[in-house]
């Protein structure tokens, strides 16, 4: 019990760095990481190193998949693909069907892009369309921006689904193919179902519209499809594969590496969305650089994370905290959700609820024998549950489209809420489906 004090001392301590003091995210791991070293028992000597390893242990992993995720997202955006995209869609289903056409556009879109890029990128379309169909603004975000949050909390190569398969040894394909099929169940709960009790919700957006692209200088409707979709298409078809013939699994493993998936799908988009469209790879290169700095913060969030969960380790809690969790009368996905829950709702961020809640519960993995794959899901759930004033993503959500906080509470927060409850619960179901 003296050493689940100590974690519980060290994570509160992290908590009011992070969401009182606004301490940079790795300042606090690192700080918060020392705190539980010294209060466990581990040697002076040994905490840098320990740290260290911890740091370099998990973003060894996953440094090259998570930034090139990032460049390839970027130029997805740039190039036009992303909004090629959303007027496809858009124009297929109809004006009527406007609410189901957006919620399908965020979880296309969602996959190749980053939740802030999407976000900042398709917005404007909302607030045009807006315009157009005299429709409520919040009830035709809501299944857009539901879309974008279910890809950014379950789905590879988005960087906490990343670091939660390193943390508990998951394997990438099979999460990505598992998430897609929780994903759209609770999509359509948190979307277009939770939109149509939004109609009389009346925001006052900013008067702007979307930056009108002419149609020629946007890429063609398959190549854009194609291009954004080739990483899940690859893991994708790699691990249907694999699970049908076991004996290829090593034949294909250079190919379905995410690293080696990442950087074919970038290397494509480099030559069908960029080279082949006539743009100069200097320019694309520009865009890239830009990614690389939208990205390094989460890359010090994972990095802090690593730290945390290596100090666990060594001390040995992290296996007292293991076998105490799987001593609880409680289904260990339910477990890994409601410690991912609890930091989301204290400390706002879903990448550092994610990434801390993978290393507190990876023992419980291990002890139970639980699919680690589910696992992922079930904390990714979590990390989106409760988003309140604590959440960028809320303040975002609350000023693009000029709500009060009651409405704001009303709408985005009861939406994230709703991904997170409906995540978990097809999550266990589809383990008792595979189980």
């Amino acid at each position: 019990m003296p050493d689940l004090v100590s974690v519980l001392l060290a994570v509160g301590l992290l908590t009011v760095m992070i969401a009182w003091g606004k301490v940079q995210p790795l300042v606090a791991f690192v700080v918060a990481s020392l705190l539980a070293a010294l209060l466990l028992g581990v040697p002076a000597a040994q905490i840098p190193a320990a740290i260290e390893k911890g740091i370099g242990d998990l973003l060894g992993s996953l440094v090259v998949v998570i930034c090139l995720g990032a460049v390839f997202g970027k130029l997805i955006a740039d190039s036009g693909a992303a909004r090629r995209i959303a007027t496809c869609l858009i124009g297929v289903l109809g004006p009527s069907r406007l609410p189901v056409a957006l919620t399908v556009t965020g979880l296309v879109v969602g996959v190749p892009l980053y939740y802030n890029v999407g976000f900042v990128l398709l917005v404007p379309l909302i607030l045009s369309l807006v315009f157009q169909s005299g429709r409520p603004a919040v009830a035709l975000a809501i299944p857009l921006l539901a879309g974008l949050s279910i890809a950014h909390g379950f789905l590879p190569p988005h960087p906490a689904p990343t670091a939660l398969v390193a943390a508990v040894h998951a394997d990438m394909g099979r999460t990505l193919l598992y998430g897609i099929l929780v994903a759209i169940p609770t999509l359509i709960v948190a979307g277009p179902v939770f939109a149509m009790t939004l109609q009389r919700i009346r925001a006052e957006p900013p008067l702007f519209r979307a930056v009108d692209v002419p149609e020629a200088e946007l890429p063609g409707t398959f190549n854009s499809f194609a291009t954004a979709l080739l990483p899940v298409i690859l893991l994708g078809v790699g691990t249907v594969a694999t699970m049908i013939r076991p004996e290829l699994t090593a034949p294909l493993a250079f190919w379905t590496n995410p690293l080696t998936v990442m950087l074919v799908s970038y290397g494509v988009a480099v030559v069908t969305l960029g080279l082949a469209r006539g743009k100069r790879f200097a320019a694309m290169m520009g865009g890239s650089q830009d990614a690389m700095r939208e990205i390094a913060p989460i890359l010090l969030i994972i990095a802090g994370a690593g730290a945390l969960k290596q100090v666990l380790v060594v001390s040995g809690v992290s296996a007292q905290l293991g076998a105490m969790l799987g001593d609880l009368p409680v289904p260990p996905l339910v477990l890994g959700w409601s410690v991912a829950t609890v930091i989301r709702i204290c400390l706002g961020s879903a990448t550092v609820a994610g990434v801390t809640a993978g290393g507190i519960v990876a023992p419980l993995v291990q002890s139970s024998g639980v699919d680690p794959n589910l696992m992922v899901l079930a904390i990714g759930a979590g990390s989106l549950m409760c988003s309140h004033v604590n959440d960028s993503g809320f303040w975002m959500f609350k000023e693009y489209f000029g709500l009060s906080l009651a409405d704001t509470f009303r709408s985005w927060t009861l939406m994230e809420t709703l991904v997170g409850v409906f995540g978990l619960l097809f999550v266990m179901l589809l383990s008792l489906l595979i189980g």
